[in-house]
């Protein structure tokens, strides 16, 4: 696994806010859920892990980032405690993994609670194929089933209990049964009283709507009544092979059909005053674009002390390059003619530069999503990037220079971590 500088994870710009575990009877299930997948257990005395289990010492020990996805389908998961709910999930072929494992661990919260006192939770989110070849592999998978198992079978002795209650229960002379009474015992003392606390998971099967992958070097599906559209590299295979009644396909190197997908479907927001002047996001935009031409023309630069006044300064004596590239000059007159019309004549835009004055619509499920897919479209916007596209953000960070580098994560680190919740609010309308 190629670790990342340091300087990612000193800022938790990369594996942040993950669980420690460092208790040895942790560790010990943890290798029993390692076991369990056919894997060697940890020597580690202490790691760290994210929602689903996944741990980056691990997977640095063990040499195999993908050892709780082997074929980037069918994720394994493996759950310590209940409070890995409120962790991010930082390594993923999908990327609504992080959802399914949301809504599993919350439906079945209180089976979770239980189990985990005594036990660890371990499985596979299983989908309906072992290993994607095609698009119509992806497109196969209409839902998802929780496959849980557990390392001292709590799970099977709790079943098998109930079983024998229910015995108790109907059959008059079951209580004359001594062996039965006796097994009986022995599972109450392992599982408790079942009947308060519920180890079965109630819902284990969940839908699998719109999502990214990265098979097939990047692949956006959206799900609408009656069409499914998905967005990826023509070469992927399988792109436009089958059933055009049910699935359009849209090349990412196509921005206008992309964006005219995007708009026609109400996943964006066109630029209008009522957000683009409070949010400031096309001063944002603006900003990232200039930084972006720095970059460029002076890639060793220190910009540590870099300041508005340094900006406005460089953009007026390399004003032959702000032309030449023409977005920041764009956005400046999009800026005009939203503070005269209150809005932008959309349709007058070249359709790369459209993609600089939308965003995601926040109250449309497929908001993050769809921010997500505007980013690929502004490679610029390293933050835009880094929230919505991490594995695009870190894949730029590899091609770098250490000066740029330093310069991004001090960036981000004075806007976006100071307040996550705030930042993303006030520029992408997004609360959550």
């Amino acid at each position: 696994m190629s670790k990342k500088p340091d300087l990612l994870r000193d800022n938790e710009l990369i594996y942040g806010r993950l669980l420690p575990v460092d208790e040895p009877h942790l560790i010990q299930r943890y290798n029993k859920a390692l076991a369990a997948f056919g894997l060697p257990p940890t020597k580690l005395k202490s790691f760290q892990i994210d929602r689903t289990g996944f741990s980056p010492e691990i997977a640095d020990e063990c040499g195999d980032p993908d050892y709780l996805d082997p074929n980037e389908v069918n994720r394994r998961f493996i759950i310590l405690t209940p409070s890995q709910i409120d962790l991010p999930v930082v390594h993923t072929a999908f990327s609504n993994t992080s959802q399914l494992m949301f809504e599993f661990m919350s439906k079945n919260q209180r089976a979770i609670d239980a189990l985990t006192i005594k036990d660890v939770i371990y499985g596979e989110i299983e989908d309906s194929i072992p290993k994607v070849n095609d698009i119509e592999d992806l497109l196969s998978i209409n839902q998802v089933e929780f496959k849980v198992l557990s390392a001292e079978d709590v799970l099977g002795k709790a079943a098998e209990l109930g079983k024998l209650v229910d015995r108790l229960k109907q059959e008059p002379d079951a209580w004359r049964d001594n062996a039965m009474l006796t097994r009986m015992v022995e599972l109450a003392k392992i599982c408790g009283d079942i009947r308060e606390n519920a180890l079965v998971p109630d819902q284990v099967i969940f839908r699998h709507n719109a999502y990214w992958t990265s098979h097939f070097g990047g692949l956006y599906v959206f799900v609408d009544p009656g069409m499914t559209t998905v967005i990826s590299d023509p070469a992927a295979p399988g792109f436009r092979r089958s059933r055009p009644w049910q699935v359009s396909y849209l090349s990412i190197n196509d921005a206008d059909k992309v964006f005219k997908f995007l708009a026609s479907t109400g996943r964006i927001e066109l630029p209008r005053a009522s957000w683009t002047e409070a949010s400031g996001y096309l001063e944002h935009r603006a900003e990232m674009v200039v930084r972006a031409l720095i970059r460029d023309a002076e890639p060793n630069r220190n910009l540590t002390d870099v300041d508005k006044v340094w900006l406005q300064t460089w953009i007026q004596s390399h004003a032959d390059l702000i032309t030449k590239d023409g977005n920041f000059p764009f956005l400046n007159a999009a800026k005009r003619e939203i503070a005269q019309l209150g809005h932008l004549k959309i349709e007058d835009v070249f359709p790369l530069q459209r993609f600089l004055v939308v965003r995601a619509k926040p109250d449309h499920p497929d908001a993050w999503l769809t921010n997500r897919l505007i980013s690929d479209f502004v490679p610029t916007d390293f933050v835009s990037r880094y929230i919505f596209n991490k594995q695009g953000f870190y894949k730029d960070y590899d091609g770098f220079s250490d000066a740029w580098r330093s310069h991004v994560v001090d960036v981000l680190k004075t806007t976006y971590l100071k307040d996550k919740v705030a930042f993303r609010t006030r520029l992408y309308g997004l609360t959550d």
